[in-house]
């Protein structure tokens, strides 16, 4: 009787206002609202790289406080519990060049792994791994973060579909089908066509990955890959750090308007990512004429890509042309342009926090801020549950729907 009485309650204030209560609070209130829903919800984001900025690291009982506190890239324990980021995917991230090791970069994905689990073990009252949805659930209760994973570019299976299993078993829980460029799976975003989509061996993977329970990830893919994978998947798919190519129309590895559209009819998620290259066009832009500019320089003076000197140039080139600044709001964009196209059960965070250099947008460039992306949310006027959905239970939903079809499939 007390919630319907306050249901009630807040049904007559709206009426005879015109506005929600939201509306009503002051800006600090409102803040305060934004922190206490960070905290109340699980946050997911589909995509941070912590594994890769620790390799060549070796754990110990010291330098494992590393992770509970540094000033080396976004990620790290007090930073996530200060901004309620309780369930962030490690990236299991394999360079392309990888792919043309015998092992296609097998190793390397165990390796990083390792250092997962590593965190786990050693700092037992602050990490879990999570293999599951409720694998979440039951680590949050208990106060921890969990640490479940998806790896990066396909490459580690090579040309035995056997791995797809081999990678389940370790954890993994999503694998990006491709990275920069083309691999024996598909083609990628970042390269000229070479299958036109999925190579054979493609698509066996994808049945494969549907099969064990691993959800296919097609941030990275070009056009072509992404239309064939929605044909071919049975279970819904993820875009576990992409964004609309709608306000960057000249990043290829952002999403169309139909394809996002398309994710969202077959019941999938894009996981929105806060590199400002690809938010942003200034920025895009940006980045094109740098390269092109300090490629120049390094014509000129005779000095080769490798050589050490080029970090110099290039820390100089930026103090002096520094790049556009990109606010928070241009997140929330994003996200209402996908809400628009696809339905609020289609959106989530992607950040690829400690993946895109410190580019990242004024007011979110750690995950300590996440209270500053729901009051912005708040501000444009999404719901407690909308909140919800986009914090974790869209993404949860595909991971269960995914299980599902595996096993049914078994």
């Amino acid at each position: 009787m007390k919630l319907l009485s306050y249901v009630l309650l807040l049904l007559i204030i709206i009426s005879c206002t015109g506005k929600r209560p939201v509306d009503r609070m002051s800006d600090d209130a409102l803040q305060k609202y934004a922190d206490e829903l960070a905290h109340k919800f699980i946050i997911t984001d589909g995509h941070v790289d912590l594994p890769e900025r620790l390799k060549g690291i070796k754990f110990t009982p010291d330098s494992i406080s590393l992770i509970v506190k540094t000033n080396r890239g976004e990620f790290d324990y007090e930073r996530a519990m200060k901004g309620g980021l309780t369930a962030p995917f490690m990236s299991i991230y394999i360079p392309s060049e990888y792919q043309k090791k015998d092992d296609f970069g097998k190793a390397l994905a165990d390796s990083l792994i390792g250092y997962v689990n590593d965190i786990a073990r050693l700092l037992p009252d602050k990490f879990a791994l999570a293999k599951s949805p409720s694998d979440v659930e039951a680590n949050f209760k208990a106060g921890k973060i969990s640490l479940p994973m998806g790896m990066e570019n396909g490459a580690p299976i090579g040309h035995d579909l056997k791995n797809v299993k081999y990678f389940y078993d370790k954890g993994i829980r999503y694998i990006t089908l491709t990275h920069s460029k083309n691999n024996h799976i598909c083609d990628s975003s970042g390269d000229s066509a070479q299958w036109n989509g999925l190579s054979p061996f493609g698509k066996e993977v994808v049945k494969e990955m549907n099969r064990v329970g691993i959800m296919v990830d097609i941030s990275h893919v070009d056009d072509s890959t992404f239309y064939q994978v929605m044909k071919l998947s049975q279970a819904p798919c993820i875009a576990s750090h992409s964004s609309c190519r709608y306000f960057a129309p000249t990043v290829r590895r952002d999403m169309t308007d139909d394809m996002i559209k398309k994710l969202g009819e077959k019941g999938g998620v894009v996981s929105v990512n806060f590199y400002t290259a690809f938010v942003d066009s200034a920025t895009a832009n940006y980045q094109t004429r740098t390269r092109k500019e300090i490629t120049k320089i390094l014509t000129e003076k005779n000095i080769k890509p490798e050589d050490p000197a080029v970090w110099a140039i290039f820390s100089q080139y930026e103090k002096e042309h520094p790049a556009p600044v990109v606010d928070i709001e241009v997140i929330v964009n994003h996200i209402d342009h996908i809400v628009q196209l696809a339905g609020i059960d289609h959106v989530a965070f992607g950040s690829d926090f400690d993946g895109v250099n410190g580019m990242l947008p004024k007011g979110l460039e750690n995950p300590s801020q996440y209270p500053n992306l729901i009051y912005r949310l708040l501000k444009r006027g999404y719901t407690e549950s909308d909140i919800e959905k986009i914090c974790y239970k869209n993404l949860f939903r595909v991971w269960r729907e995914v299980e599902k079809v595996a096993q049914a499939s078994n």
